[in-house]
């Protein structure tokens, strides 16, 4: 659990650093550097005997490898498109779901065949398409490399306060998004990391437990798809219901695992998780784009991500101390629904108060210069209109 844990956990802790650096010298270099990283983690994973070096060969340098290329990719997607960027996302991050349906068959019958070392070998094979994928990406909105650079091949570090954006958190819907998600997640990937041990103790080697990673795979790829299609049709902040709703069903479907004594009822249970689970992920970066402008979003999503490591990473070995000690995974599995309910409920609030922003921003009054030139031209102009009222009275 902790090998796991600490590879997901890093993959987002790293994601303040990576927006950074994204902002600095631009999707394409870091995630194509990111690829190579996690390539050589993945590489060096294979040669391994213990499980000791894996702490830091997959746990935290393949992790950290992934970092560096996912993010870019969520970031490149704004810089194309606009008016669909929920259904884009949504077909782009379908791709994960995918290979969650295909990997499990695949990796039985790698692992049967060749054995594990050399079954991460193959899989370098896809870090090695990542590698190459990264070389596609092009922005077109200039990032602070380019505004800071100067001439041409000459490079300088922008200011601090630019290189590390912390005025995201100045936004108070900012705010409540970015502590109400880590907030949700203590249990959220609970089910995910344990659901399969769940299913061996009780129900045996009788049930194919990989039938379940399909269901959540299939069903979260299609719910990346129409959530991603309907968060196009809500305006600004308000999308924020649809991750609410997600919240509030993970939550549910959490605690209804372990009332599941038939294996067709966990599989309705995994299809209901999959589907809320594809709404989350897929309309994330949309509400990113509404709460803090185009211009902040890369740190405003690292910085997002890097507070989702600390659930990510804490909540399944909590889980996995409850099962040490009570044997079962009934108490981890109820306990894990009660932060997307309440990680939901913080949720609620965000398009209330962005909406209060945005009438303050419009009622503030401009500055002092601009108010005293309204006001002379407001003078000239009434000046203007009296004088030409009495030539007209005179012509008259």
């Amino acid at each position: 659990a902790w090998v796991n844990s600490l590879s997901m956990g890093m993959v987002f802790f790293c994601s303040p650093i990576v927006s950074i650096f994204t902002d600095l010298f631009g999707c394409r270099k870091v995630a194509v550097i990111g690829a190579a990283v996690g390539f050589a983690g993945l590489l060096s994973s294979s040669f391994v005997s213990t499980i000791e070096p894996l702490y830091f060969t997959y746990g935290i340098l393949f992790a950290c490898g992934c970092s560096f290329a996912y993010q870019p990719s969520l970031v490149i997607l704004g810089h194309y498109f606009k008016k669909r960027l929920g259904l884009v996302n949504g077909i782009v991050t379908a791709g994960s779901s995918l290979f969650t349906v295909s990997l499990p068959f695949l990796l039985r019958v790698l692992i049967d065949s060749v054995g594990l070392y050399n079954t991460l070998r193959v899989l370098c094979i896809l870090l090695f398409v990542l590698f190459l994928a990264g070389f596609t990406y092009k922005p077109l909105v200039s990032n602070t490399k380019d505004k800071e650079g100067g001439k041409k091949g000459k490079f300088r570090f922008p200011p601090e306060k630019k290189t590390c954006n912390f005025s995201v958190f100045k936004v108070l819907s900012y705010r409540i998004w970015a502590f109400g998600i880590p907030a949700a997640l203590f249990g959220y990937f609970v089910p995910y990391v344990h659901l399969m041990k769940h299913v061996k103790d009780r129900f045996g080697d009788s049930v194919p437990e990989e039938v379940l990673l399909l269901c959540l795979g299939i069903t979260s790829g299609v719910g990346r798809l129409i959530f991603g299609r309907v968060a196009d049709y809500i305006p600004g902040a308000k999308k924020v219901y649809l991750q609410v709703a997600s919240f509030f069903f993970i939550g549910l479907m959490s605690m209804m695992i372990p009332l599941c004594h038939v294996f067709g009822s966990l599989i309705a249970v995994c299809l209901f998780m999959g589907l809320f689970d594809g709404c989350f992920i897929c309309i994330m970066a949309p509400i990113a784009f509404e709460l803090v402008g185009a211009q902040d979003v890369s740190q405003a999503i690292g910085f997002l991500l890097g507070l989702m490591s600390i659930p990510m990473t804490v909540g399944p070995p909590i889980a996995g101390l409850l099962y040490d000690h009570l044997g079962t995974y009934d108490v981890a599995f109820y306990l894990a629904g009660v932060p997307p309910i309440i990680g939901g409920i913080i949720l609620c609030f965000i398009p209330w108060v962005h909406e209060r922003q945005k009438l303050k921003e419009r009622a503030k009054p401009v500055d002092g210069e601009t108010t005293e030139k309204m006001l002379e031209n407001e003078s000239t102009v009434v000046l203007d209109t009296t004088e030409k009222s009495v030539k007209e009275m005179e012509s008259g």
